[in-house]
């Protein structure tokens, strides 16, 4: 019988490891791979039946394949700590792994909430991510908003799980600083350079995107507040690179 290791990185997700760990049970191993939490998630996933790892964090894809290195299946699930798995895309993921096909992996929509309330807009509606696949043929890459590279077909799943991304705005924020942290430190590694065009037109666009293209209006306010925090976030990002380029500490 084929067996699956669910893999969950965290760091300080008290408030989520519990359910997360719950959606996962189904899995025959559930690794928990904690960035060295300083709030009571590895206590709370302690009480189950999990391996927890200890890594210092470098970045997403190295955190998740170092993961993945350790686990015991082939089969790989990837859950972040604030996605639930329903009990629909349960189903299909064990007979997914039961009778892949020619598939080595699979996509699987999400359910996108901010702050407790669905947003079935903004961009969301097409969100999408790589979340079972077998080790063998799938490998993360990219600092920041990771893919995985994959050396065979992927399906999809029918049914989507559930993102509950951000539990309230200042977290929303906290995020969006972190990624354009990482994100920053990439463009400069490569040698990028800020530009008028960087700071005055692209957090611009991002909103017209969210907001106008991706129908965030239709979300009501909630809409709005996701446009904008994107578009501050791709103003964050080169502001930071823009001290890189500088050699100022924050």
């Amino acid at each position: 019988m084929t067996k699956i290791t669910a893999i969950i990185p965290t760091l300080n997700e008290e408030i989520h490891i519990k359910e997360a760990i719950e959606s996962v049970k189904f899995a025959d191993e559930i690794i928990v791979i904690d960035s060295y939490s300083t709030d009571k998630t590895l206590e709370i996933a302690s009480n189950y039946n999990v391996k927890i790892i200890k890594r210092k964090f470098d970045d997403f894809s190295s955190q998740k394949n170092f993961a993945i290195d350790q686990a015991k299946h082939s089969w790989i699930y990837i859950l972040d700590a604030d996605e639930r798995v329903t009990t629909e895309v349960e189903k299909e993921i064990l007979e997914a792994v039961k009778d892949p096909k020619e598939f080595v992996g699979f996509f699987v929509r999400r359910t996108f909430y901010f702050c407790g309330k669905r947003v079935d807009y903004s961009g969301f509606q097409r969100d999408k991510v790589i979340r079972l696949f077998l080790r063998e043929h799938c490998k993360y890459t990219g600092l920041v908003h990771e893919r995985i590279l994959t050396k065979g077909k992927l399906g999809f799943f029918k049914h989507k799980i559930d993102h509950f991304s951000y539990r309230n705005y200042d977290h929303y924020i906290s995020k969006m600083n972190h990624y354009a942290t990482i994100r920053a430190s990439e463009l400069h590694e490569k040698g990028n350079k800020v530009n008028i065009y960087h700071v005055m037109i692209k957090p611009a666009a991002r909103f017209f995107i969210h907001y106008i293209i991706r129908l965030g209006f239709l979300d009501g306010f909630t809409g709005f507040l996701v446009a904008k925090t994107q578009a501050y976030g791709v103003l964050t990002r080169y502001i930071k690179l823009w001290l890189l380029n500088k050699g100022i500490k924050e």
